[in-house]
């Protein structure tokens, strides 16, 4: 029996019931299979809605609506992404400015942010246009990088922000620090400042904690570092994090979802912070993020047998291992 003060947790996904007359279509066609569920998924849009508009090459969309942001008039009321995690990204940063509703119909290999199966693509859109679905609102992160000559650089990320050396180097020495408290020095190969939703991307890669994904909270992740006793830690929603580059002997580079790579030296400092709107991405009404966790990651969860697996207890666990064997 759930307890009354644990029941509030899943009713913070609140109900998607607005009016939906215009949708937006990012297809990411380079993907096998995309191609025809589109064909299949327009005309269902078109029965229901006043306007569809398709984009078949979801990147060079995205390229040029980040190039030119769409006015606040010409904002759909939803967003249809078939593709995988790297898509959904894509689309958000190009939509930074003005989040959008979107759903993710799921064609890569993980699908944590494109959460619905290709195969269930119209029960969950049945579902979205019944009012059914739930928006789960995603923390983001604003960052600011700052040169030590220049003008600093801003950077919006729904994932993580990543420090990082270049591939021929040897290990550099970043030093943390949080409402300007100095937390440590790591000597590594990088550090990771991730949302929940980037917790289970290059944060969890890299040894870090999963955080459920509505949740608020920062991950600091360091990749790879010397010291041993140097460990994930999550901070406080309202941290200020600054990254920065105390050492290095070549080259370093801030990546932004993977994407954006700017160039830094030494002395030059990253401000990572919670962006003040989180970013809405839809589910289904009955999507259980735990269970998403579990067949993303090949969890089995009980320690059952497999089905044709059979023990056999009459024999010892050691009889076959002979000396100086290991089980």
């Amino acid at each position: 029996m759930t307890s009354p003060d644990r029941a509030p947790i899943l009713r913070r996904r609140e109900r998607f019931d607005s009016e939906i007359e215009r949708v937006l279509v990012f297809a990411d066609e380079g993907k096998p299979g995309v191609h025809d569920l589109v064909d299949r998924i327009v005309p269902f849009l078109e029965r229901r809605c006043q306007e569809v508009v398709v984009h078949r090459d979801l990147r060079r969309a995205c390229k040029r609506i980040q190039a030119r942001p769409l006015p606040e008039l010409e904002l759909p009321d939803l967003v249809v992404v078939l593709g995988g995690d790297g898509s959904i990204l894509s689309v958000v940063r190009a939509l930074g400015e003005h989040p959008v509703p979107t759903i993710g119909i799921n064609f890569g290999r993980i699908g944590f942010l494109a959460s619905v199966l290709a195969t269930h693509w119209y029960e969950a859109l049945e579902e979205l246009f019944s009012g059914q679905c739930v928006i789960e609102p995603r923390m983001r992160l604003a960052g600011q990088l700052h040169h030590a000559s220049g003008a600093p650089v801003s950077a919006v990320s729904l994932n993580d922000m990543v420090v990082q050396r270049g591939a021929a180097q040897g290990m550099m020495t970043l030093s943390l620090s949080d409402s300007d408290r100095w937390v440590s020095d790591y000597r590594c190969d990088g550090l990771i400042v991730s949302s929940p939703s980037g917790s289970t991307a290059h944060s969890l890669a890299a040894g870090g904690p999963i955080l459920a994904p509505s949740m608020r909270g920062l991950v600091v992740t360091p990749i790879s570092p010397q010291s041993l006793s140097h460990r994930p830690m999550v901070m406080h929603p309202d941290s200020e994090l600054e990254v920065s580059v105390a050492k290095s002997h070549g080259l370093v580079t801030l990546a932004v979802d993977g994407h954006g790579f700017y160039p830094m030296q030494v002395g030059d400092r990253l401000r990572v912070s919670r962006h003040p709107q989180t970013y809405p991405l839809l589910a289904r009404p009955n999507s259980d993020p735990y269970a998403r966790i579990r067949e993303r990651l090949g969890w089995r969860g009980t320690f059952d047998l497999e089905p044709g697996i059979e023990l056999d207890l009459e024999r010892s666990p050691t009889s076959d291992v002979g000396e100086g064997e290991m089980l």
